[in-house]
């Protein structure tokens, strides 16, 4: 298990995460104030300059007045349709 922010997976969550705030209409700034913190706080978060831990993730969604189990199961899907896509390029010799 990679613990880098660099890491797909990592990535993937990421842009779930900016893209579920994109669609909420809400900017960064708008963001940072409902967590109570800093728009660079939460550009560095969305860039991976730093890592978000799971409080943080829910956190995150709840400010977005999205319940975390969604945005989890969004990212979930998301995932298992590129590692589905990744295997069957393996299985057909690509």
């Amino acid at each position: 298990m990679s613990r880098s922010t660099h890491n797909t997976d990592y990535q993937l969550l990421l842009s779930v995460l900016k893209t579920a705030r994109k669609r909420m209409g809400v900017s960064q700034v708008e963001l940072a104030e409902r967590l109570r913190n800093t728009q660079t706080f939460v550009s560095k978060c969305e860039r991976g300059e730093r890592r978000i831990d799971a409080v943080e993730l829910v956190e995150f969604a709840e400010a977005l007045d999205i319940a975390p189990q969604d945005l989890l199961k969004e990212y979930l899907e998301k995932r298992g349709s590129r590692l589905f896509a990744r295997s069957r390029k393996t299985m057909s010799g690509n």
